[in-house]
């Protein structure tokens, strides 16, 4: 059997094609087999107020669509242009790498992967703002 294999921590909650789904009080294991089943992890989720970075932004959005708050229709090129704009800032290889994932997962509507992609770019990005000059 092959797909998605989820291990949840007691009373952990995942959003499954728009439903939340909490765990019970034990640890547990869920395998998705839906091969384009909508999955996010609410610890992971980037919280509205969260969102106040270009890399949060477009997080935040491809999980809007993830969660059925946003048409993914509406939503593709808005992304595409954030996507492109990060691309002037992260070029080092690895971030390229990233950013050329989001790019293919978004034009396949594969939002999920997209998310995971851009996921990435967050530690770089915190770096990025660390830096202050002097």
């Amino acid at each position: 059997m092959s797909g998605l294999v989820l291990k949840l921590a007691p009373k952990e909650r995942v959003l499954v094609n728009g439903a939340v789904i909490e765990n019970g009080d034990r640890r547990s294991r869920l395998s998705i087999v839906t091969p384009d089943a909508n999955i996010l992890r609410l610890r992971d989720a980037i919280h509205p107020e969260e969102a106040n970075t270009p890399v949060r932004r477009v997080c935040y959005a491809a999980q809007l669509i993830l969660s059925g708050d946003a048409d993914p229709e509406e939503e593709r090129l808005p992304m595409l242009r954030r996507i492109e704009e990060l691309s002037q800032v992260f070029t080092d290889p690895d971030s390229r790498a990233s950013i050329s994932e989001a790019t293919d997962a978004l034009i396949s509507n594969n939002h999920y992967r997209c998310l995971k992609a851009l996921r990435t770019l967050l530690p770089r990005e915190d770096r990025l703002f660390a830096v202050r000059p002097s």
